[in-house]
């Protein structure tokens, strides 16, 4: 059961997680009913004036690029205090698909209504927003002074920098030197000191450290706002969304209630033929009829090299990731540049091919689970 498994997957903190987890619970089960058949890091979101309830409205949407279609006819609501996690593989168009949601892009075809007073920051996946010349502590003041903003309240910006795990000596360090899970902090801390109600989040997961995804995670459930997020972390979106929007394939998107392993069940569900389990927090579901393949089209089916590679994938993941942790830990040294500049350059070189191989295994696997669970029909498994 998706309880179990959260309940014996939180690590520390029991009191504060129990919490959090009665809190996303709660959400479920508030966004089921209204809907119907239809050191220590710190985060610390200021809250703008409530958006109105009705955040976003998709009727009907549409959106290609040239021959490919990416999004078709798509409907969805979005209200005030929803966490919608996104997910699919690489060039499905998840980001293009969050990008219809929030008015960045327009459809072909359809229409999406935005609701009033909507505050919205947004965190890209590739940290575009930083400049590599400033100081830590300029991109945090934004070059005002030695004070930030948070929640209405000037703070002074060494403090502010704890709360995020930096050393007091690093608020002069040059953001270009910065490893990249420090990057990834000092992009939380920027994002989260602005205020808002509407958080949209582009593979925020990439690069954190596991104390601070902990904290991002309670953070997430404790928003008042909204969450728009896309994201290839199965146990981040168990842990926060309230409904996930996953890809169907050829450009068709259907939404479920619940996280990760709430969306395989329902589709393990659908492809048998059964009800949705009545043991979770089930929203809607296509009738049983509707399979997610297209009229005359010949089932998916897996062959020996998929289940292999299926076999193999998480351990070549857990060894990516454990590379990308070392060379973390190895740009985190201050004085690296200083001392070895080409071994600086060739460690984040081989963190950026790394972590491109890392992206690609997970699309790889994501979307040959998603295949298995669909063909086999079988209950997914609660991932830990």
């Amino acid at each position: 059961m998706e309880e179990d498994w959260l309940r014996y997957g939180v690590t520390a903190r029991r009191t504060r997680n129990q919490r959090r987890l009665a809190v996303l619970h709660a959400l479920r089960r508030k966004r089921r009913e209204h809907r119907g058949a239809t050191g220590t890091a710190r985060l610390e979101a200021a809250q703008a004036d409530l958006s109105g309830r009705l955040v976003a409205a998709a009727e009907g949407i549409s959106k290609a690029y040239g021959d490919h279609l990416v999004v078709r006819n798509f409907s969805v609501r979005v209200m005030r205090g929803d966490r919608v996690g996104i997910v699919g593989p690489n060039s499905a168009g998840k980001t293009t698909l969050l990008n219809l949601l929030t008015g960045v892009l327009s459809p072909d075809a359809g229409a999406v209504r935005l609701g009033t007073n909507l505050v919205q920051v947004m965190l890209d996946q590739r940290r575009e927003s930083l400049d590599p010349e400033q100081s830590l502590a300029e991109a945090l003041t934004r070059g005002s002074g030695d004070t930030v903003t948070v929640g209405g309240h000037s703070r002074h910006v060494i403090g502010y920098m704890k709360d995020f795990l930096f050393r007091p000596e690093q608020a002069r360090t040059p953001v270009g030197v910065l490893s990249g899970g420090e990057r990834a902090r000092l992009t939380l801390a920027r994002a989260f000191a602005r205020p808002s109600n509407l958080l949209v989040l582009d593979e925020p997961t990439n690069d954190l450290d596991l104390e601070t995804l902990d904290l991002l995670q309670e953070q997430l459930a404790e928003y008042p706002g909204t969450v728009l997020l896309v994201s290839h972390d199965r146990d981040f979106l168990d842990r926060v969304v309230t409904s996930t929007i996953a890809t169907d394939g050829n450009g068709r998107w259907v939404e479920y209630a619940g996280g990760y392993t709430d969306m395989l069940a329902q589709r393990a569900a659908e492809s048998r033929g059964a009800p949705p389990p009545k043991t979770r927090n089930t929203k809607r579901s296509r009738p049983a009829t509707q399979t997610s393949e297209l009229p005359g089209s010949v089932p998916r089916r897996m062959n020996f090299n998929d289940r292999r590679a299926l076999d193999l994938l998480p351990a070549r993941i857990a060894a990516l990731e454990a590379r990308i942790t070392e060379l973390n830990a190895a740009l985190a040294d201050p004085d690296l540049y200083r001392r070895d500049p080409a071994r600086f350059r060739d460690i984040t070189d081989a963190l950026t091919v790394t972590r491109d191989e890392l992206a690609a295994a997970e699309d790889q696997w994501l979307r040959l689970e998603m295949l298995r669970e669909e063909i086999e029909g079988i209950e997914p498994k609660a991932y830990k």
